[in-house]
């Protein structure tokens, strides 16, 4: 008996001690924490996009925190967001630029040639080593919606086998980019007016064969651009935006329709004003 009163008197004197040392280490090698964090955190959306340029929303608030980030950098809090950390921080909360997703792509149901029935597991990713899914065209939209369930707002609905924006609840995160295997979609500056929904760098005829809606390659809008904004780059169109005037033009004349009306601050596009797309 007494070697068993030893024995739990000794366990407990030794708990004591490290209870008691313990106790003191965590407060010698305590962390400071700036009160502001939580308050940071709370004024960000929590999705962890990145779009801000840093590793998920708490990243953003440890840079935020030593003065090395701008207050205008989380797209998706958009100004209400910037507003909130300028006044936790100090300073100007600065222009948030409204930025939104873009799909690349035109190829529904109606416009795409299949050239196979694909039964294999319905998710975008798994589909594409398998031939590139069912549609003929391979760059286009596999239609399966991996991009869906990782978008925080609920801003993308599929329809007919391709993937759609819903523009007044994108906030421009980002995470549809990333989830995308066939790299459609793009995050753009929400003042541009015309995209070219392709990315079939395929010739022209082999390209139309696939998709009544895919770029050709034709070069009319190149030579119609007023403001020479438009080169043509692997059969493909390109916009470069420093140079776009916004005048609309090369969607007027693209002849397979695959340059569409953007995007406005108002919410509302001119495609849709017009009942395009």
């Amino acid at each position: 008996m007494d070697n068993v009163v030893i024995a739990i008197g000794s366990v407990t004197a030794i708990g004591a001690v490290l209870a008691a040392l313990i106790s003191v280490a965590s407060k010698l090698m305590a962390v400071k924490t700036d009160e502001r964090a939580a308050l940071i955190l709370e004024c960000l959306p929590g999705s962890n996009c990145g779009a801000c340029g840093y590793p998920g929303c708490s990243g953003y608030a440890n840079a935020l925190l030593s003065g090395g980030a701008a207050i205008n950098l989380c797209t998706p809090g958009g100004a209400a967001a910037a507003k909130r950390l300028s006044e936790i921080i100090g300073g100007e909360a600065g222009r948030v630029e409204e930025r939104l997703a873009v799909v690349h792509c035109r190829g529904d149901c109606n416009a795409i040639q299949t050239k196979m029935e694909y039964t294999g597991i319905q998710t975008c990713r798994a589909a594409k080593p398998l031939f590139g899914g069912e549609g003929a065209c391979a760059f286009g939209c596999l239609g399966y919606g991996d991009c869906k369930p990782v978008c925080p707002s609920g801003a993308i609905w599929i329809e007919n086998g391709l993937a759609h924006i819903i523009k007044r609840l994108c906030t421009g995160c980002g995470l549809c980019v990333k989830a995308c295997p066939n790299k459609l979609i793009t995050i753009e500056d929400a003042d541009e007016t015309s995209f070219i929904l392709c990315k079939n760098i395929e010739k022209g005829g082999v390209a139309r064969k696939k998709c009544v809606n895919a770029c050709i390659g034709c070069k009319k809008c190149a030579r119609e651009c007023p403001s020479g904004a438009i080169t043509i780059e692997d059969n493909l169109a390109v916009i470069d935006y420093e140079k776009c005037t916004h005048c609309e033009h090369c969607a007027e004349t693209c002849v397979t329709n695959c340059i569409q009306l953007g995007i406005y601050r108002s919410g509302v596009s001119k495609a849709e004003k017009v009942g395009v797309g």
